[in-house]
């Protein structure tokens, strides 16, 4: 419902002054296109930031705490 309402909005916008089946053909073009590519750029983003996050850790190399480094040995 509310895609559809959104859809009609953006028709409206898009259309301008000619209004009628020109705004709700644009309209129903756009809320399908919106519905068919909204996932799939969410999930090529959420992809993106993994794979950025995964790059971040790898080059930062392990961390470890100051008490578990090795003391030099004692003669």
């Amino acid at each position: 419902m509310i895609g559809k309402l959104a859809g009609a909005w953006l028709g409206n916008r898009i259309a301008g002054r000619n209004t009628g089946a020109k705004g709700a053909i644009l309209g129903l073009g756009a809320a399908a296109l919106a519905r068919r590519s909204v996932p799939a750029l969410a999930a090529v983003a959420l992809a993106g930031w993994a794979f950025n996050k995964y790059q971040e850790r790898r080059r930062r190399g392990p961390s470890y705490p100051s008490d578990a480094t090795p003391a030099s040995p004692s003669r």
